[in-house]
């Protein structure tokens, strides 16, 4: 039997945000309380706590200078402004490994540290990505382009229900039927600058829609293999343990959610470890969807003033639409697969602010997935490397996701210790976007 949404729009990723073009669902922006420089700072953080990606290190001073980190301890240059972080932890900037997202977005998530965006479903013009790479406000961006799905596969289901009127009479979304269709069209993507190749198998049984058409053995094997030979990595969609395991079989790269309808079998688990498969939980999505809304982080001071008021009713809110769902039964998977050498990312799967997505906002919700993941099981290191130099090594983003000299100076200074209580994260004192500099981070009282 259906289940009943509350939206027009669905759950887990709607027809998708094309953030460039005539077909644009716009995103609400948030607040505008920041200010930023133009100019990237020359400056010597010290008496910093220092979370470098991977551990907490010796060293109390970063060097950053021209974009990048100049160096990491050693003696101060001349020149150079000195900020005391006494108390203080810096951290590499965050990378939400998935989300859906258009300029608002991307500015939204950068007043929480998240300096970079995986985006898993979207479509960008080269102009408006060469103008996310020379913004300073805004988080910088990696995207699939559009997924690759079946004909009326998922999210080709929201469609008819649109509230876009352009996406719903006008709007068709790609999909392909045969293996030669596939390779086409994982072609046409990494063409059109697609950084990875994101695929739909979701037959709708945990969404509502259940007997949705998905890719047949053939046509998934066609666009896997394609994306291989173009040197794509590969993320699938997949709700269901069936499904993740015709995805594992198939050779995909990585999971942009955990199955929720099952707990793993010994040879799943098995086959992910052997495939090197990662997972992105987005444990922040299975628990709207299991009822939970997020109203307390919306009411949280931290977060609170850095959204609009239609997103922080949306976070307020919940989708609902797996109410036997159960957040304990999710941590298990995640620990299982932990626990047999999988690698975890922080993804937050947030999109755009409707009732029927609720729980989620850009930037406030990788935060909450972070405590999400402490709460299943993972280390509070565990989960800020979750966030950064994992998604940073799979998706081969090298000048990122760690404190290194030479690497892009994607900073985030936390007052208090995440490495102790998670939810400090949202403390955030200052970001830094490739060395320049957000002002105003800090909350009145604090």
């Amino acid at each position: 039997m259906k289940r009943k949404i509350t939206t027009s729009k669905g759950f887990m990723r709607i027809v998708p945000l094309l953030a460039a073009g005539a077909l644009t669902i716009g995103l609400a922006g948030g607040c505008s309380n920041t200010a930023v420089n133009t100019e990237p700072d020359f400056a010597a953080i010290t008496n910093a706590q220092i979370f470098d990606g991977e551990k907490t290190i010796e060293a109390t001073t970063v060097v950053i200078r021209d974009g990048s980190i100049q160096s990491v301890g050693g003696e101060i240059p001349e020149g150079a402004a000195v900020i005391d972080a006494a108390g203080k932890t810096l951290l590499p900037g965050l990378i939400d490994s998935h989300t859906h997202t258009d300029m608002n977005g991307l500015r939204d998530a950068l007043k929480f540290g998240v300096t970079t965006e995986l985006e898993m479903n979207g479509s960008w013009s080269k102009s408006d990505r060469k103008k996310i790479t020379e913004s300073s406000d805004v988080a910088d961006l990696r995207s699939s382009g559009m997924g690759i799905t079946s004909k009326g596969g998922h999210p080709s289901e929201y469609q008819s229900s649109s509230e876009n009127l352009l996406i719903r009479y006008f709007f068709k979304f790609p999909s392909a039927s045969t293996p030669e269709e596939a390779t086409k069209l994982v072609s046409k993507r990494v063409n059109e600058g697609a950084d990875y190749i994101k695929i739909l198998v979701e037959n709708g049984d945990n969404i509502g829609y259940p007997g949705l058409p998905v890719l047949d053995d053939d046509t998934l094997q066609a666009a896997i293999d394609e994306a291989r030979r173009l040197d794509k990595l590969t993320i699938a969609h997949t709700t269901t343990a069936a499904e993740t395991e015709r995805v594992v079989a198939a050779g995909i790269n990585g999971l942009g959610h955990l199955f929720f309808d099952d707990q793993p079998s010994d040879e799943l688990v098995a086959d992910i470890v052997s495939s090197d498969v990662f997972i992105i939980p987005t444990l922040v999505t299975l628990s709207t969807a299991f009822g939970n809304d997020a109203a307390w982080l919306a009411e949280d001071a931290r977060v609170s003033p850095k959204l609009s008021k239609e997103w922080l009713e949306s976070l307020s809110a919940s989708a609902n639409v797996y109410p036997e769902g159960k957040m304990e039964s999710a941590y298990a998977t995640v620990m299982t697969l932990r626990d047999a050498g999988v690698d975890i990312l922080a993804g937050s799967d947030v999109s755009e602010p409707v009732p029927g997505l609720g729980g989620l906002a850009h930037g406030a919700s990788l935060h909450h997935e972070l405590m999400l993941l402490v709460e299943a099981g993972l280390t509070p290191a565990d989960a800020l490397r979750a966030a950064t130099s994992v998604p940073a090594r799979r998706f081969s983003l090298d000048d990122r996701g760690r404190i290194l000299p030479g690497a892009r100076a994607d900073l985030l200074l936390i007052d208090g210790d995440p490495l102790t209580d998670i939810s400090d994260t949202l403390n955030i004192d200052t970001i830094w976007r490739g060395g320049v500099k957000l002002a105003d981070m800090r909350q009145p009282g604090r």
